[in-house]
C-alpha cells in the first residue's frame, strides 16, 4: 500500500530529471530559427522538443508534435522571417496541434512580430494586417505571446490575450558601453521621428545628447528628402532603430550625420532583415558597425560584411520563458540584461 509520506516524495521528483523551477516546460522550434530556440533551450537546460514539420507535395504544411504535451506548459518559437507566410502557417498549426493535444497553456515565442509594419490604416482601403495575425494567433489557440521590440506597441491591443513585449535596450546599453571606446561624447540619432522615444530613452540611459532625422518618402522603401534636427559635429553617431530592411534610409541616414561633421557613426538594430540590395549598401557605406539581434538568423548576413556585428537575445527570451513559467514579473527585463 502507498504510503502519504512515499506519494509526496514521488510529485516531487520529475522523471526527466529537470529543476523544479522549470519543470512541466516544453520548448518548440518552428523552422525559421532553430538556432535561437536551440540557445534558448540550453539556457533553460532543456532540450528542444521534438516536431517533425514538413510539405506535402501540394506544398501544404504538415506538424507532427513528437512530444506529449498533456499538462504541459508549451512555448514555441518561430520569427518572422525569411519565408514569412510559411513560417507563420507552420506557427499556427503548431500552435492549434498542442492545444487539441491538451496542453495547459501555449505561448508563441515571436522575436520578429510578421506583418508588424502594417499596423495601421494609412490610405484608403488599406489593410490592417498586423491585427489580421493577432486574430489568426488567437484563434489558433495562443494563451499568451513574448514578442521584442514591436515596430508599434499599440500592437498589444490588437490581442484580447496577454502579449509581453520585451526591448533590446538593456543589450544595446551594454555593447555600446563595451564596444565604443569614445560613447560619452556620443550623438545618439534616431533616423526618422517615429523611433524618437526609444532614442530619447537610451540617449537618457548614457547621459548624452540626441538628434532626430526627418525623412520625407516618395514610395514605400524609398527616401526623397532628409533633414538633420541636433548636433553631430565632431562626435560619434549612434543610429539607433528597431528594424532595417534594403538599407536605403540607414545608408542615407549615415551620409547625411557624416556631411554634417560626425566622426564615426554606429547603427544599431534589434531587427536586421537585409533584404535586397540591403548588403551591398552597408559595404559601400561608411559604417564603423552596424549591431543587430539575433532575433532573426545573421549568420550569412555576417559572412557576407564584415560590418555587420550580432548581440544575442537569448538570454532574455529565456529568461522570460523562466519567469512566465513561474508566475514572476518580466518588468525587470526591461532594464537589465540577463547575467
Amino acid at each position: 500500500m502507498l504510503q502519504f509520506s512515499d506519494s509526496l516524495e514521488r510529485i516531487g521528483k520529475d522523471p526527466t530529471g529537470r529543476d523544479d523551477a522549470i519543470r512541466h516546460v516544453q520548448v518548440f522550434s518552428g523552422s525559421s530559427h532553430p538556432l535561437l530556440a536551440q540557445k534558448i533551450a540550453d539556457r533553460l537546460g532543456l532540450p528542444v522538443a521534438k516536431v517533425v514539420t514538413k510539405k506535402f507535395s501540394n506544398q501544404e504544411t504538415c506538424v507532427e508534435i513528437g512530444e506529449s504535451v498533456r499538462g504541459e506548459d508549451v512555448y514555441i518559437v518561430q520569427s518572422g522571417c525569411g519565408a514569412i507566410n510559411d513560417n507563420l502557417m507552420e506557427l499556427l498549426i503548431m500552435i492549434h496541434a498542442c492545444k487539441i493535444a491538451s496542453a495547459s497553456r501555449v505561448t508563441a515565442l515571436i522575436p520578429l512580430f510578421p506583418y508588424a509594419r502594417q499596423d495601421k490604416k494609412d490610405k484608403s482601403r488599406a489593410p490592417i494586417s498586423a491585427k489580421l495575425v493577432a486574430n489568426m494567433l488567437s484563434i489558433a489557440g495562443a494563451d499568451h505571446i513574448i514578442t521584442m521590440d514591436l515596430h508599434a506597441s499599440q500592437i498589444q491591443g490588437f490581442f484580447d490575450i496577454p502579449v509581453d513585449n520585451l526591448y533590446a535596450e538593456p543589450a544595446v546599453l551594454k555593447w555600446i558601453k563595451e564596444n565604443v571606446p569614445e560613447w560619452k561624447n556620443a550623438v545618439v540619432v534616431s533616423p526618422d521621428a517615429g523611433g524618437a522615444k526609444r532614442v530619447t530613452s537610451i540617449a537618457d540611459r548614457l547621459n548624452v545628447d540626441f538628434a532626430l532625422i526627418h525623412k520625407e518618402r516618395k514610395k514605400a522603401n524609398e527616401v526623397d528628402r532628409m533633414v538633420l534636427v541636433g548636433d553631430v559635429r565632431d562626435r560619434i553617431a549612434i543610429l539607433v532603430d528597431d528594424m532595417t530592411d534594403t538599407c536605403g534610409t540607414l545608408c542615407h541616414a549615415s551620409d547625411r550625420l557624416l556631411a554634417a561633421g560626425s566622426t564615426k557613426v554606429y547603427a544599431i538594430l534589434t531587427h536586421g532583415i537585409f533584404s535586397g540590395p540591403a548588403i551591398s549598401r552597408i559595404n559601400n557605406a561608411s559604417f564603423e558597425a552596424i549591431v543587430v539581434t539575433n532575433t532573426i538568423p545573421q549568420d550569412e548576413h555576417m559572412k557576407l560584411s564584415s560590418k555587420i556585428k550580432m548581440i544575442d537575445i537569448s538570454p532574455i527570451l529565456a529568461e522570460a520563458i523562466r519567469r512566465t513559467h513561474n508566475g514572476e514579473s518580466v518588468s525587470y527585463l526591461f532594464s537589465n540584461v540577463p547575467l
